[in-house]
Formats: C-alpha cells, structure tokens, sequence
C-alpha cells in the first residue's frame, strides 16, 4: 500500500467550485487543491476520509475552522506565510500588506502574494481570504470566481447546499 492517500471530493455547488483532489502522507495532508478532472485513481485513507468530512460541513454550513494535521511542503518563509493564512477568521480578509507587516517583513507584500500563490492547501488554509490592499479581488491560484464564490459562502450570501 502507498504511504501517501489522493482523493477527491466535490462540493454540492460543484458548478462554482469543480473537483476538489486532497493528498494526505503520514504527516498530514499535502494537497488540497481545485482540479479538473481525476487524473490519478484514488487511495483514500483517513486523513483524506477526514478532509472530506470537514470540507463537507464547511460546505454546509457549520464547519468554520478546520483541525486537520497539515504537511505543506515549501520553504521557511512560505510555511510562514501559510500559518499565518490560517489564522484568518472565518468570513474575515486580510490584505499582502497586513501579512507581510504581521510577519515583520514590511514593504514585502509582493513576498507574501507569492507564497499565497503557491500555498498547496486550498480553502483550509485560506488564501482565498487575502485581497489587495484597495480592497479588490487580486490573483488567486484557484480562480477569481472561485475566490469570489468562497468569500460570498462565509459572508453568508451563497445558500448553503448540502449534498
């Protein structure tokens, strides 16, 4: 059996949203990111059976926080900028600047955006919860619809679906 566990989950507004594939090894999970279509067969496993869990009560509605072990692989400053994404409150925004003075490294927003981008964890680590300073929806890996959709979901303006 591989040590590392793929599967996939989509969301009851897959319209918006699409696929989801999640990977888990023995630390936790790696991945959580928007596909489009399955391109590996999947090896799910407990931790990706708890991703799936806790991606499905955020989708419906009564899951703010996720407590999910987590293994991203990327550099120091990146696995820096990424815990720092994940204490963003639920159905809150922050801007590059704020993370990057939050981190010490003022005037580094350009630093923090890259990292953003590169994060491999999607929703539960939220990157979709970082815009521009003037407020505006800027670059997200996984689509500015996709950003857009997610942002309206924990302001409360998307139905909650269940599926």
């Amino acid at each position: 059996m591989s040590s590392e566990a793929v599967d996939y989950y989509r969301p009851p507004s897959s319209d918006a949203l699409g696929l989801i594939r999640i990977r888990a090894g023995a630390a936790g999970l790696t991945e959580i990111d928007f596909v489009s279509e399955r391109d590996e067969p999947p090896r799910p496993g407990p931790l990706t059976d708890q991703a799936r869990e806790q991606l499905a009560e955020y989708f419906a509605g009564t899951r703010r926080d996720f407590d999910l072990p987590l293994a991203p692989q990327g550099t120091d400053f990146q696995r820096r900028v990424w815990a720092a994404l994940s204490g963003i409150p639920f159905g809150e925004t922050r801007n590059y600047a704020e993370i990057a003075e939050q981190l010490g490294c003022k005037g580094g927003q350009r630093a923090v955006g890259a990292a953003n981008g590169r994060n491999p964890i999607a929703i539960v680590v939220p990157c979709h919860r970082v815009i521009g300073s003037d407020g505006r929806m800027t670059g997200y890996a996984g689509g500015i619809g996709r950003k857009q959709w997610l942002l309206a979901h924990e302001a409360g303006e998307v139905p909650m679906l269940l599926g």
